[in-house]
């Protein structure tokens, strides 16, 4: 399997792959650059919007408005003209954090991290939300990742990249929140790389990019390592299924942190990567406002 580049668009963060099967695009966000990429699949255009703060997730809402996680709150972005609207506040007091990683939970409820700019120590968390409503699920996060859910909605799981650890959580199927405490599901050795985002496939496969391991590694259901599909870039950050079928998928990479002796050594890197029609994917499903 070969992974190319989707596009010449390069990011210093890459994160948030999100697809709108109806418009047939991928939207994701480069966090430090402030930006907001879109790739339309059926003329093979990039756009580059410019965002007035951090931003870390794009989620679809419906045909006209999607919603991003800032760092200081929700917002619905309408995608014509990107007018942003404030849904709610997230650790909006709080200048020392912002968004990372999240993704739809099946029932429409969106789970969302947060942390520290400077990846502070246990300066994160991880947040449930469902229209404006928040809720505080996990705290004491350094860097939340990886969060994603099987395909009937009735485990979460979710890392710590600093402590390379993806744990796994019972959920309520129909709201998405916590039906017990959370168990380890995979640590895997700093040589794999370190758990960054995720996502889930139909058959309970758990599609991880691991930064600074240049791959993404599935783990199956039992958490066994069952196949590392490599990406030439050091830092994958975060997949996403793509296409009507849901059977292709892309992988945000990342520049951040490295000197110009390192991205000389790494021209993959900051670029979003395709990878070919294998995979028994899943489309996220839209927020629930």
């Amino acid at each position: 399997m070969t992974a190319r580049p989707l596009c010449s668009a390069r990011a210093e963060l890459g994160e948030g792959p999100s697809y709108d099967p109806a418009s047939d695009a991928a939207w994701w966000v480069d966090i430090t650059g402030q930006t907001l990429l879109e790739h339309r699949f059926a003329d093979g255009s990039t756009h580059v919007h410019a965002l007035p703060r951090m931003a870390s997730l794009a989620a679809r809402i419906d045909a006209d408005r999607q919603l991003l996680a800032m760092e200081d709150g929700l917002y619905v972005r309408t995608i014509a003209g990107g007018a942003l609207r404030l849904l709610t506040p997230l650790e909006a007091d709080n200048s020392v954090t912002r968004s990372n990683d999240g993704r739809v939970h099946p029932s429409g409820a969106l789970w969302i991290g947060t942390m520290g700019k400077n990846a502070e120590k246990a300066a994160g968390a991880i947040y449930w939300a469902r229209g404006a409503e928040v809720q505080r699920l996990f705290a004491d996060i350094s860097i939340p990742n990886a969060i994603c859910f099987s395909p009937d909605g009735g485990t979460g799981f979710f890392a710590d990249t600093a402590r390379n650890t993806i744990w796994r959580v019972a959920l309520d199927p129909a709201t998405g929140l916590p039906r017990g405490a959370p168990e380890v599901f995979v640590a895997p050795g700093k040589g794999a790389g370190w758990c960054d985002g995720a996502v889930m496939d139909q058959n309970g496969v758990l599609w991880n990019a691991a930064w600074g391991g240049a791959a993404v590694n599935g783990y199956g259901p039992d958490g066994a390592l069952v196949r590392t599909i490599p990406v030439p870039a050091r830092q994958p950050s975060c997949p996403c299924f793509v296409g009507p079928d849901a059977s292709r998928m892309i992988v945000t990479t990342a520049r951040q942190g490295m000197d110009p002796a390192a991205r000389a050594a790494d021209p993959g890197g900051g670029l979003t990567f395709a990878l070919p029609g294998v995979f028994d994917g899943i489309i996220d499903p839209p927020f629930a406002l």
